[in-house]
């Protein structure tokens, strides 16, 4: 009875982080349309050093706190539950008091690197929301370690509902009320809080109706919260760096850029407006790559099971399932992206300007989607330094190829900044992959995936050359781009049935697309 059970809240939280992503890049595209290229320049500057933050203050304290609940949940001690609970809430106010007091006092320093002052209030108003969501993340964890995974998913969406929703309530306000950009940004800001604050509120509501609350005979004393903060923060810190690899290169992007395009010569008053450009492929690319990692989410913990099996040939398997459904998923999304990025610029954000540098963006998200399965498949081999020495890495090179590139290319430099990266990061990974365990990145079946995608790009791009989109309205472009995908999901399904490209070995236990495979 076990075993479905876990599945079932595997699969509800799976479906809850695909939707709360979507919804947290989504709100992009309305926010572009009604606040401007400027405003959303603002924001995806600064809402990339506000995540990190978050990240490093949350310090991977629901999966700690899981772990460690769970084990003393089974061996009955509610004694240590008491002390493990207390502990991670005197360590996520700690966590997220430190990071609000740090961005507060170099909120101008910050600012100025993020494009001007324009971005100091939306940095600061963001950076309130540090002092809720690690105190949020301990209820998370909790309830993830009794084995009940829908009061975190339920919250996830919740909080992204409530966030989308009211940033894009308060810049509709804002724009009537005639606010100036700056304003408008650092104000729909406080959209994050009171998402965080609903979430919060749903949480603690829930936690109240357990019949069985965290006790213990025994008063909490400073050598208690002592021996667990050692033992949570051992835990939860290596998690927190694997968790690091887009937002870590988001802020470089946040960081680089401006002082690249700085460089260039781009007046100072033009860096939101241009970065707003270069945040419109941003929301796709992240739709993308969340359809990617979100399938094979459950996938991925098995390799830590089947190490601790001495399992080789299983870890193998689920390595090469992984890799295959990304292939399955990525390439096609990647080469869509890449053939229709004239129509969904001109359709989503009202005109085409930067639509070759987000072509380049569109077709890095197969890379992204291979570099985020990498790391997780390193944390799952239990090579934690290593997916961070990658990341680490990572961050270097695209310090140094944004400010080479930007200054030669503009943006274009920028977007091919990112592909590089990704594309290099991609490689190193399989390469520490492969260095403990043996496996098949590229099978005979995922090649002619790769060829399905890209005869799929081919055929729906063609008619991009006789239309010219910048004379059409944004509702033709919204009808092509529907053509479009429809169109390509048909091509790609019939190219990758007649090549036999689908591989039964990789999807017999996935439902629906086990059955696909068997009647084929």
């Amino acid at each position: 009875m076990a075993k479905p059970s876990l599945m079932k809240h595997t699969l509800v939280l799976t479906i809850a982080t695909l939707l709360s992503k979507i919804l947290g890049s989504v709100f992009r595209i309305p926010l572009q349309n009604i606040a401007g290229d400027e405003v959303l320049g603002i924001f995806s500057l600064v809402y990339p050093v506000y995540m990190v933050a978050l990240i490093l203050s949350v310090a991977g304290l629901p999966l700690a706190i899981s772990k460690l609940i769970a084990a003393y949940d089974i061996k009955e001690r509610p004694d240590d539950i008491r002390d493990i609970y207390v502990t991670s809430k005197i360590l996520a106010l700690s966590f997220g008091f430190i990071s609000f007091s740090v961005i507060y006092i170099f909120k101008e320093p910050l600012a100025y690197m993020l494009g001007g002052a324009s971005s100091e209030r939306a940095l600061v108003i963001s950076s309130l929301t540090l002092l809720i969501a690690p105190y949020m993340a301990v209820y998370r964890g909790f309830f993830q370690g009794l084995g009940d995974m829908v009061p975190t998913a339920i919250s996830q969406v919740l909080e992204q509902f409530v966030r989308a929703v009211l940033i894009i309530i308060l810049a509709i306000v804002l724009v009537q009320l005639d606010y100036s950009n700056d304003k408008i940004a650092g104000f729909i800001m406080f959209g994050s809080i009171l998402g965080v604050i609903t979430s919060l509120v749903y949480l603690r509501l829930k936690f109240q109706k357990l019949k069985t609350k965290p006790k213990s005979q025994t008063p909490y004393q400073w050598q208690i919260f002592k021996k667990w903060a050692k033992i949570v923060l051992k835990i939860s810190i290596p998690i927190a760096i694997g968790s690091l690899t887009m937002a870590l290169f988001n802020v470089v992007d946040s960081l680089t850029i401006p002082y690249g395009l700085r460089l260039a010569g781009t007046a100072e008053a033009q860096i939101s407006y241009h970065y707003g450009i270069y945040g419109r492929g941003l929301a796709l690319v992240q739709i993308a790559t969340v359809f990617a990692t979100s399938i094979v989410l459950p996938l991925v913990p098995l390799i830590t099971k089947r190490q601790a099996e001495k399992d080789a040939q299983g870890t193998t398997r689920v390595i090469e399932k992984t890799h295959y459904m990304s292939h399955i998923i990525s390439w096609p999304a990647a080469f869509g992206l890449l053939a229709l990025t004239l129509p969904l610029n001109l359709g989503l954000f009202t005109d085409t300007a930067g639509s070759s540098m987000l072509a380049i963006i569109h077709f890095s998200s197969v890379f992204t989607a291979f570099v985020l399965v990498g790391t997780g498949i390193l944390q799952g081999l239990n090579k934690v330094k290593t997916a961070a020495f990658v990341i680490i890495f990572g961050v270097g090179l695209k310090i140094i190829l944004n400010i080479v590139l930007i200054n030669i290319l503009d943006l274009n430099g920028a977007a091919l900044s990112t592909l590089i990266v990704y594309f290099v990061l991609m490689l190193v990974n399989i390469y520490f992959i492969k260095k403990q365990v043996s496996f098949l990145f590229l099978t005979k079946e995922s090649i002619k995936v790769i060829l399905s995608a890209c005869l799929m790009g081919i055929i729906i791009f063609l008619p991009s050359l006789w239309i010219d989109f910048t004379s059409l309205s944004r509702l033709m472009a919204m009808l092509y781009l529907m053509i479009g995908v429809s169109g390509g999901a048909i091509i790609y399904g019939v190219l990758v049935v007649k090549l036999k490209a689908i591989d039964s070995r990789f999807i017999d236990d996935i439902p629906l697309l086990n059955k696909f495979a068997s009647k084929l």
